[in-house]
């Protein structure tokens, strides 16, 4: 039997909890500071955190997205079981864009490096982010197993007790369309989680410290005690809800049934649709930290995010389900699916919890990933091309909230920020015509859903270019709650009027330019008990009149 770990005061608690949030978080600036692809360095994608040498999730960056924290709790159980923590060295560094270790696709890569004091393992340091270009047929969800989808690397070590895998960086270089940037965001995971390192060795020699286990092991039992606090004064049942999203080629149904119990929650994707033969398929971590995310934010969103607070949530799928895709199912765009899985959790907590959740909202990033069509210019004659890779990220607007209206054009579940279009038309040979507020993209409502976005994009000299479109809530929009209207649908087309699909590689012809228009949210109660001031103040703020392509 574990003997008892001793209890640490309130006061130093208090102090070593908040410098080793301080500790992960400038490990997660250092990332953000040094990465290479503008997503990490402008948006924010990216995760970092401190854990336990037996694997427990301690303390994760305020920086970061769930798609990443919550599947790098799992990633680094996976490590462990590869490179046990008794054989690790210091100096080491272990990588993955393993989808199914990792964050579920591969232009994600996890690093892992351990930390040591004064010769002792204390801890783990993960990182993980997006990576500009892995290969193959690019990031579109257009692969039909993840060997097209680029250069698979499974967990191995990157450094051996501070040496370089020249191998692993020259296969990896090899394999990238853009291998300083491949080569350099490497670097950055490495470097940040080494600032870890020297930041916790610090604070053990300023605290008179070698072990952390019982910081560790009383950060996850308080957390872990909260989140039962709360569960325990929750109606108890469960709950199912069903919603319809586009999908790639045929209509996708994701349905979920959620349980409150006295001490644990479980949410199970029964019923949910089956495998796509195309890259929109989510693997269960990914599934798993999405859902798992939608219960704490709208059941305990004050406890800290750790091992302690996962432990009371169980999320499960059938081996067949879209959102628990088997190796090597095409995974690239799983977010399409993964970030909509919230908005599945919440219409199960709104029959249990209405005050607690907000209505559906366009969920799913409208990331556009652009870039040259240079077998389009040399088949047009046109010679003089420049090749470039924009991933620009752009948002709908969420849900409307109980007691507030949704926000505009903001990425929720997943929380990281637009690139300015500035840093891509210095990168691209992009221009952004037009970025505005689509005014009457919000469902009506005594809320009103937030707004989307009305987007032109074309070419500055006019040469063709592709969009690895991914984009959603085009032919089921996001649903009001308690008798909101629906949030407007998304578009996609071209400026000429010619239509393009929400999914899949397409062409912007020479001279033409893309327009998007992103998905507006749900609003939430009846529109006609909406106060006359904020109705007034819609008006006055032009966020009313409705706008087409």
């Amino acid at each position: 039997m574990k003997p008892e770990t001793p209890a640490i005061g309130e006061i130093d608690f208090q102090i070593m909890w908040n410098r080793l949030i301080a500790v992960v978080e400038e490990q997660a600036q250092a990332l953000r500071r040094t990465a290479f692809s503008p997503i990490v360095r402008e948006s924010g994608d990216l995760s970092a955190g401190y854990f336990h040498p037996d694997g427990r999730m301690i303390a994760q960056a305020v920086t970061g997205t769930p798609g990443h924290v919550n599947t790098m709790a799992a990633s680094v159980l996976h490590f462990l079981h590869l490179y046990p923590a008794e054989t690790m060295r210091e100096g080491d560094v272990y990588i993955t864009n393993d989808p199914w270790m990792g964050t579920g696709h591969l232009h994600d890569f996890v690093a892992v490096t351990p930390a040591f004091h004064r010769n002792q393992m204390v801890g783990l340091f993960a990182s993980t982010c997006h990576f500009m270009d892995v290969g193959g047929i690019g990031f579109g969800p257009d692969g039909r197993d993840v060997f097209e989808e680029g250069f698979y690397v499974p967990p191995l070590p990157m450094f051996a007790a501070g040496e370089i895998d020249k191998t692993l960086i020259i296969l990896a270089r090899s394999n990238s369309r853009y291998p300083a940037e491949l080569e350099g965001d490497l670097m950055s995971l490495a470097a940040c989680n080494q600032i870890g390192v020297n930041r916790l060795s610090d604070m053990l020699d300023e605290f008179g410290l070698t072990d952390l286990t019982p910081l560790c092991d009383q950060i996850v039992a308080r957390s872990r005690a909260a989140a039962l606090k709360a569960i325990s004064e929750l109606p108890k049942g469960s709950a199912e809800s069903e919603m319809v999203i586009d999908g790639y080629d045929r209509p996708v149904t994701l349905k979920a049934t959620t349980r409150i119990d006295r001490d644990h929650i479980t949410v199970d994707f029964d019923g949910t649709s089956g495998l796509s033969a195309r890259g929109i398929n989510v693997p269960i971590s990914y599934a798993q930290a999405y859902s798992t995310y939608a219960v704490a934010c709208a059941l305990f969103p004050d406890v800290p995010n750790n091992s302690g607070s996962l432990s009371v949530v169980t999320v499960t799928a059938p081996g067949d389900a879209i959102v628990n895709a088997p190796r090597p199912a095409p995974v690239s765009s799983r977010h399409v699916i993964g970030q909509m899985l919230p908005d599945v959790v919440f219409g199960c907590l709104a029959q249990l919890v209405p005050e607690k959740v907000l209505a559906e909202g366009a969920s799913a990033l409208w990331n556009l990933i652009l870039e040259d069509a240079h077998d389009a210019c040399l088949t047009q004659g046109i010679s003089a091309t420049r090749r470039f890779s924009a991933l620009s990220v752009q948002t709908g607007g969420t849900g409307a909230r109980s007691r507030l209206d949704g926000l505009n054009a903001t990425a929720f579940p997943s929380g990281v920020s637009g690139v300015p279009i500035e840093i891509l038309e210095t990168l691209t040979p992009l221009v952004f015509w037009r970025k505005e507020l689509r005014p009457g993209s919000g469902g009506a409502g005594e809320f009103r859903g937030g707004l989307g976005q009305s987007i032109e994009i074309g070419h500055r000299d006019g040469h063709p270019f592709y969009i690895y479109a991914a984009l959603d809530r085009i032919q089921n929009p996001a649903r009001g709650r308690f008798g909101g209207e629906n949030g407007a649908p998304g578009k996609i087309a071209l400026k000429s009027g010619g239509p393009l699909k929400g999914k899949g590689k397409q062409l912007v012809p020479a001279g033409d330019r893309l327009v998007v228009e992103t998905p507006g949210g749900g609003g939430y109660g009846k529109p006609e008990k909406r106060d006359a001031e904020s109705l007034a103040t819609d008006r006055q703020n032009g966020l009313t009149e409705q706008t087409r392509i």
